[in-house]
């Protein structure tokens, strides 16, 4: 879609938020990266792309996943290692992908998923088809030698590619202050002479009006663009990852959530009362009821599918 519809953004960051919890909840939930504050950048940034476009993310991949619109059945059933998964169990969270979908993967090395990238928007570059590259990272990844080389070959093909730093201000436990120099990580597009800009994160309807802009300009052939989203994080940086911040910290943070925030926008313009938001909170807790009984319902792989797709 190129417009978003804020009541269908309201209810996209409801389910991936419900299906993150829920998986969270799941006593053997496997190692996981969840996107819990961040949803907002993953909708803004999926309703700004098109059938013909590709996504790429690093491995906090759930809500970009779920966001561009691989059937949330199918993320779960992957998470799981079932085989009703869209790559049959075998990928996970670090390397799960639905081409079909518009998603063309997750890639668990930070900062190894953005030279990737550039080769699929070459190859979309020497078919002509009109397609564009979105490339979704965190701040973690601006200090990978990769992205530089890669915003370089961009720049200079003028490859039709979107780079979109999700910046949720924390390399695991570092600040972002404390490890990357620059005052705003999309300097590091501007030095390259890309479209540029660095916007608030928690802001759905903001997010989606940046990437339609940077959209138009690569679509008009004009190069690429490089979008920062800042975000917070509102869990531990994984699964089993110790929880560095305090309680208050935490608590302040859930303050700016951008789920709460959107809902509260919505109420004030009266465009969704109590009634409707818990009714979207519910319609969310039977989709993910749903997606789950499939997944546990699905079968592991048998050993005779080790070899399958190996060379």
């Amino acid at each position: 879609m190129t417009h978003i519809d804020p009541v269908g953004a309201l209810r996209a960051m409801l389910m991936i938020r419900t299906f993150e919890d829920t998986l969270a909840r799941r006593k053997e939930h496997g190692f996981q990266l969840l996107s819990s504050g961040e949803e907002a950048v993953a909708v803004g940034l999926a309703s700004a792309l098109g059938a013909e476009d590709q996504l790429l993310t690093g491995g906090r991949s759930i809500g970009p996943a779920l966001a561009r619109g691989v059937a949330p059945e199918r993320v779960m059933a992957e998470l799981l290692g079932k085989s009703g998964g869209m790559n049959q169990g075998r990928a996970g969270r670090g390397h799960m992908s639905d081409p079909q979908a518009g998603f063309f993967g997750a890639h668990a090395v930070v900062g190894g998923n953005i030279s990737i990238a550039a080769g699929v928007a070459m190859a979309r570059q020497l078919d002509g088809d009109g397609g564009i590259v979105a490339i979704l990272f965190g701040d973690g990844a601006c200090g990978a030698g990769a992205l530089h080389e890669t915003l370089n070959m961009a720049a200079q093909w003028k490859l039709p590619i979107l780079f979109v730093c999700n910046n949720n201000q924390l390399s695991v436990s570092t600040a972002r202050d404390a490890a990357l120099a620059v005052a705003n990580l999309s300097d590091l597009g501007a030095t390259f002479g890309m479209w540029a800009r660095t916007i608030d994160g928690l802001d759905v309807q903001g997010v989606a009006a940046a990437a339609r802009d940077a959209v138009r300009h690569i679509r008009d052939g004009l190069g690429p663009a490089f979008l920062e989203c800042t975000s917070i994080r509102l869990r531990s940086h994984s699964t089993t990852a110790r929880e560095t911040r305090s309680r208050a910290e935490l608590a302040e943070l859930q303050t700016h959530c951008p789920i709460r925030r959107h809902a509260a926008a919505l109420q004030a313009d009266g465009i969704v009362d109590d009634v409707g938001l818990e009714q979207m909170r519910q319609d969310a807790a039977a989709e993910i009821a749903q997606a789950m009984a499939y997944a546990e319902a699905s079968p592991y792989p048998t050993a005779q599918e080790v070899l399958r797709h190996v060379v």
